[in-house]
């Protein structure tokens, strides 16, 4: 009887789990539905019914999926499920608007729950008449700490490392060690290294667990330990911190401050989150969209978006004034209007090609100062091996439905532009890197207008200049 009764549980729980996520481990609209007709007839009971099995992941993924108005009632429907697990995993925005409806002292206990990163998160974004409230609500330790994270920049190795860590002297034994994890209540109870450190505080090495429990109890620390460490500066950029992680495959890593003292560890769970991230922002800032987040508030994204289309406006005026200069003879040969869109948008293709690779190698230091040159070559050789086979489709189709002339004339212009834009797309992220700006802020702008107006500028220059128009 017993068996049966399990085997049944087993057959539910699946079931169960089924009601509430899809294969793709997301929230089911069928799910979300029933959340949300709870929440509008104010029925707090079956909300929280229907939220409590949820992972804390998946409740701050319902919540990022209401309207304002419905993660409030929501909030208010599950109180003691909101747990500080919840809160760490919310979009930025999201977890900014439901912070504001909270008052300090319960912004307080949430954030002395987190890991001090997590805590930092949380409140660097807030006002800072918001951030003096929160802190004084705060035990002075917990306070102190995340004071200190803050006073270092945004984005740095400061505001993303954990203050809780483990770190002994380097006389003792494996055995002392053992001992001291046992008996210290205090220490962080989640770590995957331990370091060691001298009189001073500096790290000389780290021990891993598993070479901790795999070694006698009377080996001395220092001939176990590995010195041979990453460590990561406190103002390094958090962009910087992930590639050395990407590098040398790390699981965590020391934090030191100017004099090389140890003040933190930075573990690979956050920089999982900071990969993500960066990927994410320089995809919005190549295209100019800000953020990027459908959590935005709609002032803000109109901000970041309109200022670069005006400046989109601007430089396509540019390729509209060389049009202009042509006027005559694109009048005198309407063939050469049907074929203009053809070169500019077959370099501004190219150009954004060579564009999103420069990007991307400048993010992961694959291009350096030392390699530029040799990068610079090496994309105009593959511009030239595209140019030359676009050129030959482009350049016979034109001869065979317009005339021969015509289509040597578009088959020259492609080859210049697409060469054009191979240049212009290492170019143009390349001198924003020598400026100390990021690479991928709306390069595409730039880009864009240097293929569209040497496009036609070629196209109809050739033109005038090969007697097919006067």
């Amino acid at each position: 009887m017993a068996e049966q009764d399990l085997s049944e549980l087993e057959q539910q729980a699946p079931r169960e789990e089924d009601e509430e996520l899809d294969e793709d481990n997301l929230l089911k609209p069928r799910f979300v539905a029933s959340v949300i007709e709870a929440l509008n007839a104010h029925d707090h009971g079956r909300a929280y019914e229907l939220v409590e099995p949820l992972h804390p992941a998946d409740i701050a993924d319902l919540f990022e999926l209401l309207e304002r108005d419905q993660r409030r009632e929501l909030a208010a429907a599950i109180t003691d499920l909101l747990t500080h697990e919840v809160i760490a995993e919310l979009n930025d925005y999201v977890r900014e608007d439901m912070i504001d409806e909270l008052p300090p002292g319960a912004v307080a206990d949430i954030a002395e729950q987190l890991d001090t990163d997590d805590a930092v998160q949380l409140i660097e974004d807030l006002e800072p008449h918001e951030q003096r409230a929160i802190l004084a609500e705060m035990e002075p330790e917990d306070r102190a700490a995340i004071e200190s994270a803050l006073a270092y920049p945004e984005e740095s190795a400061g505001r993303l490392m954990q203050r809780e860590l483990v770190a002994v002297p380097e006389h003792l034994t494996v055995g002392d060690l053992i001992d001291y994890l046992r008996d210290n209540e205090d220490l962080t109870t989640e770590f995957w290294e331990v370091f060691v450190v001298d009189p001073t505080h500096k790290p000389v090495g780290t021990c891993q667990l598993s070479w901790i429990l795999r070694t006698p109890r009377n080996v001395p620390l220092a001939d176990v330990m590995k010195r041979d460490q990453t460590l990561i500066p406190v103002t390094m950029d958090q962009e910087e911190v992930a590639l050395r992680f990407q590098k040398y495959a790390l699981i965590s890593a020391a934090v030191v401050d100017e004099t090389g003292r140890l003040v933190g560890q930075i573990t690979v769970d956050d920089v999982v989150h900071i990969i993500q991230e960066e990927a994410g922002e320089d995809v919005m800032l190549l295209s100019g969209a800000g953020d990027g987040d459908i959590n935005e508030p709609i002032g803000e994204a109109y901000t970041a978006r309109v200022r670069w289309l005006i400046a989109n406006l601007g430089t396509a005026l540019v390729a509209s004034f060389i049009i202009y200069l042509f006027g005559a003879a694109i009048e005198e040969l309407v063939a050469l209007a049907v074929l203009m869109p053809i070169v500019a948008s077959i370099g501004g293709n190219a150009g954004t090609q060579t564009m999103a690779v420069t990007v991307r190698a400048i993010a992961t230091n694959q291009l350096t100062r030392s390699n530029t040159r040799r990068i610079i070559w090496r994309e105009l050789r593959v511009a030239l091996l595209n140019g030359a086979t676009i050129a030959a489709l482009i350049g016979i189709a034109t001869a065979l439905i317009f005339s021969p002339l015509l289509g040597g004339v578009i088959a020259l212009a492609v080859v210049i532009n697409i060469l054009t834009a191979g240049l212009a797309g290492v170019a143009v992220p390349v001198l924003f890197d020598r400026m100390d700006q990021d690479p991928a802020v709306a390069s595409s702008v730039f880009v864009t207008m240097i293929t569209d107006s040497m496009g036609f500028f070629a196209f109809l220059g050739l033109a005038v200049a090969s007697g097919l128009v006067g």
